[in-house]
């Protein structure tokens, strides 16, 4: 028996590598590897925080992230110098991704739909995080890569306090 998620779980196919790549994605990000999760993205790659609910026009709206390869690099950059306030108290974070939907797939390219319940503690308070997620990843090559993440957050449209970690 191998320690492969999707095996685990009982499913199989191009929906269930997804998952697996989903799930060690959030446990990537739980344990704060921002070298890791740079390493999972395509170099076109964008990893998407929108403010409004029912848009997919990213580049010509506001969003909270709209991250390409460079910030993402400085994005991780600042979260792994220990230089940025928001990097160095960071949150300790868990969090649950569920509700797995497969949106299509096409050429080694699957988009799937889920929901994600992230809980951060920091300074003896806990916060909540619920999102719609959508990611796009390409399972054709060698190694799956993620060509876009959009994390659509429930209170997206209300004020945000400072988050301090990755989606």
């Amino acid at each position: 028996m191998t320690n492969n998620n999707a095996e685990l779980s009982g499913l199989a196919g191009p929906l269930g590598r997804a998952i697996a790549y989903i799930w060690a994605e959030a446990e990537i990000l739980d344990r704060k590897d921002y070298a890791g999760w740079a390493a999972l993205w395509a170099e076109d790659g964008k990893y998407i925080v929108p403010i409004e609910h029912g848009t997919d026009d990213y580049a010509g709206r506001l969003n909270y992230v709209y991250d390409d390869a460079r910030m993402r690099r400085l994005r991780v950059e600042r979260l792994s110098s220990g230089h940025s306030m928001s990097a160095a108290d960071a949150a300790k974070t868990v969090r649950t991704v569920s509700r797995f939907r497969l949106v299509s797939e096409a050429g080694g390219v699957v988009e799937v739909n889920s929901s994600q319940v992230v809980v951060g503690y920091k300074r003896g308070k806990h916060t909540l995080y619920a999102a719609d997620l959508t990611h796009r990843i390409d399972l054709a090559g060698e190694t799956p890569r993620l060509l876009q993440k959009v994390i659509r957050l429930v209170n997206a449209e209300d004020s945000l306090s400072a988050i301090g970690f990755l989606l």
